[in-house]
Formats: structure tokens, C-alpha cells, sequence
């Protein structure tokens, strides 16, 4: 999804003055205040959401504050708490959630598929001072540490087409940890639920797995269909991803392997769902689990052991 702030929810307004707030910032919150609302310049522009891009434009200033605030670190100044921080940021549409990371003291770089944004977005550029730096490009074929600095943390509303694979590739990065240091992204209340699920539960699967591996997620809040222009159909939610240190040795070629097949014939037995990988009962020996067992029922280390008895095999 992309994101954008309304007439109705204080356009570009800005909140008063904190003890965070140095001159610059409180300069740059000055020149927000001027810009006109969002629901402004998207009619003025003519910008209406593409759906093929999976575009929903996020009205509520109330939220898009919130989602930012999401992806602070543990010690932020609450009146500034991205200060300092450099961020990335996906699909920013019109710019409702861009200008709450920039108020909120970020630098951002936001990468958007869609070339009208350009035009739309000039302004806040301009005014962002050099604090915004926009990219017209596909964010399923940007290489990442080319565009953002080591550190950099992840803030987006993700378009709904696109929010698997990047996740996934996010979370497949080597080496390990990573080049971002957290992710806070907002998807579909569905991908949100496999995302978090563990073992035994119905959405368990092989996000749930990939995402436990390698990370520790939250799912910080769900977000109505009534708060985008035009509403999809469905909930979205709000999921926080902080890297594992100690996931640095995940075999995660093998581990989606292994997945793949298990989750594939979910309702199999391992021994067969495992079968294409061969000799699947020594895996399931090897790592302690009974052939019977089923793949919604294996917790993440179960997955982890198999993947790394098949990296063993393929040394």
C-alpha cells in the first residue's frame, strides 16, 4: 500500500515543539506545515490509486504518525523518536507516511514503481532539503545495500502485490545480520497472520517459518479497511521484524527447500512430503522428528535441523 495524509486528518500540519527538536528539525517540521493536504494534491494531480500497482492511499495522519513511531528504537526521544535514523521506505505514493517520517526527525529514502509520484512528490522533496531522496524504480529489482546505507531501518506500507517476495527477500539476505536493522511494514491482516503463526496453528507455514528464523516479529496493530482511499477488502497489520543476531548460520537455501516440500503436501506425512529430497526418513531420523509427523505440527528448529542435515548431505 502506499501512503498519504488527507484534508480531514491536518494535511501537512505538524504537532508543537519537544525537547528533541533542534532547529533544523524544527525548520523542516515549518516548511511541512506549508505543504498543502494530501487529498489537495492528489485531486489537483489527478494521482487516483492504480490497482494493478495495489495502490490504497492511507488517509489518517493519526496513523501514519503511528506507523512511524512503530519502527523507533527502544531508547527514542519520544518528541523525535527517528532522529538521526536513515529509512527506507517502499511505495510512498502521494506521501501521507513520508512526511510523518520526516517529521519524526528521519532522512528517507523512498523507492516508488509508480512515475507519476515524481511530480506529485516534488514538493515535499523541495522541502525535505535534502533529507528525502526518491527513486522511480521497482522495488522487486533494486539492489538494496547499492541504495541504503548498513543500518538503514525499513518503514512501508507495502503494496499488496509485492510485500511477499520482498519480505522474503529481506529475510534470505546474506550475510547475516543483515543491512537493515529493523523493518516495520504494514501488509495484508492474512500475510501479517502467517507471518507471526506458530506451530500447530492453522496459518503455519513457510513465511511463519523463514520469518521465526531469522527474526523477531511482532504484529503491532491492525488498520481498518475504512482508513485507505479506496478501501481494500480486507484488514491490514502492522509487523515489526528485528533481526536475529545468532541467525547468521541458517542454511536459508535449504531451509526453503525443506519447506517447500513439507508445507507443499501439508497434509502428508514427512516421510513423503520429504521424499523428493531424498532419503527423507534418515533427515527425520537425523533431526529426531517421526516420519508421521506432518508439517503444520514441526516447530522452527525442527525446520532447522533439516535444512541443515541437507546442507550436511550437499557439502
Amino acid at each position: 500500500m502506499n501512503g498519504a495524509l488527507g484534508a480531514g486528518d491536518g494535511g501537512g500540519g505538524t504537532k508543537g515543539a519537544g525537547a528533541g527538536e533542534g532547529p533544523e528539525l524544527q525548520a523542516l517540521r515549518h516548511r511541512l506545515a506549508q505543504l498543502p493536504p494530501l487529498r489537495d494534491v492528489i485531486s489537483a494531480a489527478g494521482f487516483g490509486a492504480k490497482r494493478s500497482l495495489g495502490q490504497h492511499f492511507l488517509l489518517d495522519r493519526n496513523l501514519t504518525e503511528k506507523i512511524a513511531a512503530t519502527a523507533r528504537p527502544s531508547c527514542a526521544d519520544p518528541d523525535a523518536p527517528l532522529l538521526g535514523m536513515n529509512i527506507l521506505e517502499i511505495g510512498p505514493g502521494p506521501g501521507g507516511l513520508t512526511r510523518s517520517l520526516l517529521h519524526a526527525g528521519a532522512r528517507v529514502v523512498a523507492v516508488e514503481k509508480d512515475a507519476r509520484a515524481a511530480e506529485v512528490l516534488a514538493p515535499l522533496v523541495a522541502a525535505a532539503s535534502g533529507r528525502l531522496t526518491l527513486h522511480i524504480a521497482d522495488a522487486l529489482s533494486v539492489n538494496w545495500q547499492s541504495l541504503v546505507p548498513p543500518g538503514t531501518t525499513i518503514c512501508a506500507n507495502l503494496p499488496y502485490n509485492v510485500a511477499t517476495p520482498l519480505i522474503t527477500g529481506w529475510l534470505t539476505t546474506d550475510p547475516w545480520p543483515p543491512w537493515w536493522a529493523s523493518a516495520t511494514v504494514m501488509v495484508q491482516k492474512e500475510v501479517a497472520t502467517r507471518m507471526v503463526a506458530s506451530a500447530g496453528e492453522g496459518a503455519y507455514g513457510r513465511l511463519s517459518v523463514l520469518t521465526a528464523a531469522r527474526t523477531h516479529a511482532t504484529a503491532a496493530f491492525d488498520i481498518a479497511p475504512t482508513a485507505f482511499v479506496p478501501p481494500p477488502k480486507v484488514f491490514s497489520t502492522v509487523v515489526r521484524l528485528d533481526p536475529r543476531p545468532e541467525a547468521a548460520d541458517v542454511p536459508t537455501n535449504e531451509l526453503e527447500k525443506v519447506t517447500a516440500a513439507a508445507f507443499g503436501q501439508r497434509r502428508k506425512m514427512l516421510r513423503s512430503s520429504l521424499k523428493g529430497l531424498g532419503d527423507a526418513e534418515g533427515l527425520l531420523a537425523g533431526a529426531g522428528i517421526a516420519p508421521t509427523e506432518r508439517a503444520e505440527r514441526i516447530p522452527v528448529a525442527g525446520f532447522l535441523a533439516l535444512a541443515s542435515l541437507l546442507d550436511e548431505r550437499q557439502m
